[in-house]
């Protein structure tokens, strides 16, 4: 063997809380398979209670639409009239805060989980995610963990999000970047004076 690197001593009760016990985890997958993970368009209030059974806080008016992949919903915090798009995975070893009226689109991944690969036991190394009021998380975008998404920002499409974005701001790339304002006024009324794009 070569490697420093050893996957054979890594532990994962370390650095990570699951939060429930093992009967709750396979009661939520069984759920999970059922309605979430299904391509059959099961109602989005019905979702939002059974996410509330299991722990999660949910608000008024929430979108849910099929495929959607949960890891725990006892770590997971949707305001109220959010949406969230058809196979999202929201890999939520530590919170997932997603905040009112923001949209997370179809295939965005907020992914909280992570190893110290400084050590060779690959520890894990997790953090939570905040999605402000008013974001739109476009298609296919990557949320690393420890991520906060201003409030009204914007991530377009296949962006990769290493680093917290400033709100109403459209940013974009990889790295995710602010490139623009999002409103062409800001909330008193006046022009910013940006050219239409």
């Amino acid at each position: 063997m070569t490697t420093r690197v050893r996957n054979d001593h890594f532990d994962p009760s370390l650095g990570l809380e699951r939060g429930r016990g093992k009967a709750i985890e396979i009661l939520w997958y069984s759920v999970k398979c059922i309605f979430f993970l299904a391509a059959l368009p099961w109602p989005s209030r019905l979702k939002s209670i059974l996410l509330r059974c299991f722990g999660a806080k949910i608000g008024r008016g929430v979108v849910i639409k099929p495929r959607v992949n949960i890891h725990f919903p006892w770590k997971l915090v949707i305001g109220d009239h959010a949406w969230i798009g058809e196979e999202v995975f929201i890999l939520n070893f530590e919170r997932v805060t997603i905040r009112a009226h923001a949209c997370v689109s179809q295939r965005a991944f907020l992914c909280t989980g992570n190893h110290d690969f400084r050590d060779p036991t690959m520890p894990f190394r997790n953090r939570p995610i905040v999605i402000g009021d008013g974001v739109w998380v476009g298609a296919q975008v990557f949320v690393a963990p420890g991520i906060t998404l201003g409030e009204e920002a914007i991530a377009t499409a296949g962006s990769v999000v290493v680093r917290d974005l400033p709100p109403a701001m459209v940013c974009s790339g990889n790295p995710c970047g602010p490139i623009k304002p999002r409103w062409k006024v800001n909330r008193a009324g006046r022009s910013l004076g940006l050219e239409e794009k």
